[in-house]
């Protein structure tokens, strides 16, 4: 997935974020994990891009937040943006995929992961290990199942294709992700759409 999350692509999402702030479903998750009274609270941001997630969170009270992706272009913008924001010293970069460095990386109070399970093959297991790390909340972001969705992801797959581009999209049952929410004793909480695309969820360890 790389080779599609380079530095072109880092650096229009970053001016895209500095200039109209995060997306709405992204903003979503963001209001609803700030409602829960996040001050003093620890951050892991699996996949988190640009880092609108760690970026919002610690403006809001989070005291640390842990990054975690396979993009260094991407680690990059966010390190760009934590800098300028006066972050920086609060942040720790880990470059690489979550699953492979799950055993190296400690829980966090917060654990999010926006738009990475519709792109990821081996999404249960990163949702497994995703949950054992909360300790206190989860907050996911991932499409809505609707016929409008099933369409736009068959288009942007067959584009992806022709483009030669790696990385593939796909919708994951809710039911599931909840599923293994609950086995890792998390609890649905915040259950959101936002748009004709996207659900929003956080999941409370009980």
């Amino acid at each position: 997935m790389g080779s599609f999350y380079d530095e072109k692509r880092a650096a229009s999402e970053l001016r895209k974020y500095r200039e109209k702030g995060p997306i709405p479903s992204t903003q979503a998750l963001i209001e609803a994990l700030k409602a829960e009274g996040i001050e003093g609270m620890t951050l892991l941001d699996i996949g988190g891009g640009v880092g609108a997630i760690e970026h919002e969170l610690l403006d809001a009270g989070v005291t640390r937040a842990t990054s975690v992706d396979a993009s260094a272009p991407y680690l990059d913008a966010a390190r760009q943006e934590a800098a300028s924001r006066g972050h920086d010293g609060r942040v720790t970069y880990v470059h690489g995929d979550f699953v492979d460095l799950a055993d190296s990386i400690p829980p966090a109070d917060i654990v999010t992961v926006d738009r990475v399970l519709n792109v990821y093959p081996d999404w249960e297991r990163l949702a497994g290990l995703a949950a054992t790390r909360a300790q206190r909340l989860l907050g996911l972001v991932y499409p809505r199942d609707t016929r409008m969705t099933r369409l736009v992801v068959s288009g942007m797959n067959l584009m992806l294709r022709l483009q030669g581009k790696p990385v593939r999209a796909a919708i994951r049952p809710g039911d599931t992700i909840e599923r293994i929410a609950r086995e890792n004793g998390l609890a649905p909480h915040v259950a959101e759409d936002v748009g004709p695309a996207w659900h929003v969820a956080v999941f409370r360890r009980a």
